[in-house]
């Protein structure tokens, strides 16, 4: 049976509105907000946050009885958004075989004598799972983006330099990721991307922590300085891909991500609202044929001597 969607938080805490975080085609991501705490602390958060996980972990049960929808999860964000993080807290109740996380990273060589969306194809949730892609297909649209001599790894026929890729070769690639997007959706996929906005202030602190403290020194790249420096152009591109490839159908959502905690439980709070929405999810009924014969089964376990039973 499927969860009715909660109507209030503990703590006096009010439901969070997916639409509040929905983007559009006009969003502008220099006015979105990158903090929020709802007027709580961090433990009332975190309470809040253990109540939901627990709701979607019994959801996931369902979906998984169900066994027609599967439950894609896209977060990107700049480094140190805290991706990682919100994927163990935010799917630590959930049935361990019930969802499934892929981190992408630079792609193989094998990988490179496919399409940029191959390896994203074949890493997909089947039906009744979760998948989470921690870094997504977007990486083709917003690392290659700002470092467009990587696209020449990708052995292109039409892409001999870096001056042949102009802004008609990102608008046929929005182009393919819309298309595969709306081909997963018109086969069961809901989808759910996430950008964990982070302000600029907020990603210094986060790196000085990585160097001060020792246990996170192995989190820090002297990479992560370099890419910081192009902060500017990383939120243009984020902002053209958001709002050239939100639809209804694979919304994009802003997350305020300065706090963990809040950003953690708006991404929980949206999964929750859109996906107790499905009011098909059920448990599937037994057959009448089951049905008939429910208490001869249960009879005949009953009957059995706890002798005969050991192996």
């Amino acid at each position: 049976m499927a969860l009715p969607r909660i109507l209030f938080y503990l703590h006096g805490m009010k439901p969070i509105s997916a639409k509040k975080y929905r983007a559009h085609a006009n969003t502008d991501l220099s006015t979105c907000v990158t903090y929020e705490d709802f007027g709580a602390g961090d433990k009332a958060l975190k309470k809040n946050l253990e109540h939901l996980r627990k709701r979607l972990g019994k959801f996931q049960d369902t979906l998984y009885a169900h066994g027609k929808y599967a439950v894609l999860v896209c977060l990107q964000g700049m480094d140190t958004a805290g991706k990682d993080s919100l994927v163990r807290e935010v799917f630590k109740d959930f049935n361990a075989r019930g969802v499934v996380v892929h981190s992408f990273k630079v792609p193989t060589e094998l990988e490179r004598k496919h399409d940029y969306l191959w390896r994203h194809y074949i890493a997909l949730p089947a039906r009744g799972k979760f998948g989470v892609f921690n870094r997504t297909h977007y990486e083709n649209v917003l690392v290659t983006r700002v470092h467009p001599q990587y696209i020449l790894g990708e052995y292109l026929p039409d892409v001999k330099s870096v001056e042949d890729i102009d802004q008609a070769f990102w608008e046929r690639r929005f182009e393919q990721i819309n298309a595969f997007e709306k081909n997963l959706a018109q086969n069961g996929t809901v989808i759910f991307k996430f950008f964990l906005h982070l302000s600029k202030e907020e990603q210094r602190q986060r790196l000085l922590r990585r160097l001060k403290l020792r246990q996170k020194h192995w989190k820090f790249s002297p990479g992560d300085l370099e890419e910081r420096k192009l902060w500017a152009r990383y939120q243009e591109c984020y902002q053209e891909a958001i709002r050239k490839t939100t639809f209804p159908h694979a919304p994009w959502y802003v997350v305020p991500s300065d706090s963990k905690p809040a950003a953690r439980l708006i991404v929980a709070s949206i999964l929750e609202e859109v996906l107790t929405a499905y009011k098909d999810v059920q448990e599937p009924e037994l057959s009448e044929e089951v049905k008939i014969h429910l208490d001869e089964y249960r009879k005949n376990l009953e009957s059995e001597s706890p002798h005969n039973t050991k192996p």
